[in-house]
């Protein structure tokens, strides 16, 4: 069983990452003109925290995850008015057949391997004038997990390099804001929204 399987019952419980929701589905709102007829995929949805946030804005919203657990939990606070399709994949490796309105995704892309890769399938599952939202940390020195850093493949992301990188995949109108910055007790964790968007 992975960690957020193992982990997925509880997830919801911490502060922290109803915290880094909330801020970033403000950020999200704040950003991009979200509208009733859009359909979004959120990246790494795990529990739903963000989803469930930004669903009422929208048409509709498909949840991927790899992890079975976490997809569960997000069903589970499924109502009548917000019906939320999961999907149980890895969609770097197998895509979906549908394009999206808008892809969100928060504090996942630090957990794939590869980022340009990660980029490339948030381009190809966009419709043309598509947005992506991306939430994660700036580069940090591999602190801000206290559990450790299992299955954690990038500590933060410097922004020149992914606006960058972006770009390179076919993205434009590139930009970025502080959605949060997570205080501990050593230091500060700035997270950022990185936006863009499909031509």
């Amino acid at each position: 069983m992975s960690r957020f399987d193992a982990a997925a019952a509880d997830w919801d419980k911490g502060d922290l990452r109803q915290q880094i929701a909330a801020h970033t589905a403000d950020a999200v709102i704040g950003t991009i003109p979200l509208n009733d007829t859009m359909s979004l995929l959120d990246f790494g949805a795990g529990t739903g925290l963000l989803t469930y946030r930004v669903a009422p804005l929208v048409h509709s919203v498909t949840a991927v995850d790899t992890s079975e657990k976490m997809l569960e939990v997000l069903q589970s606070k499924s109502t009548p008015e917000h019906q939320i399709k999961t999907v149980c994949a890895d969609i770097t490796q197998i895509p979906l057949e549908e394009n999206f309105d808008g892809i969100i995704s928060s504090m996942a892309m630090h957990h794939v391997k590869d980022t340009e890769g990660f980029l490339k399938t948030l381009y190809e599952h966009l419709n043309p004038g598509g947005f992506i939202a991306v939430a994660d940390l700036d580069k940090e020195d591999g602190s801000f997990h206290s559990h450790g850093n299992e299955g954690v493949f990038h500590f933060g992301f410097d922004r020149e390099k992914l606006t960058e990188m972006a770009k390179k995949c076919g993205f434009t109108n590139t930009a970025f804001t502080t959605a949060l910055t997570i205080e501990k007790p050593e230091k500060s964790y700035p997270v950022f929204l990185f936006t863009a968007y499909k031509a």
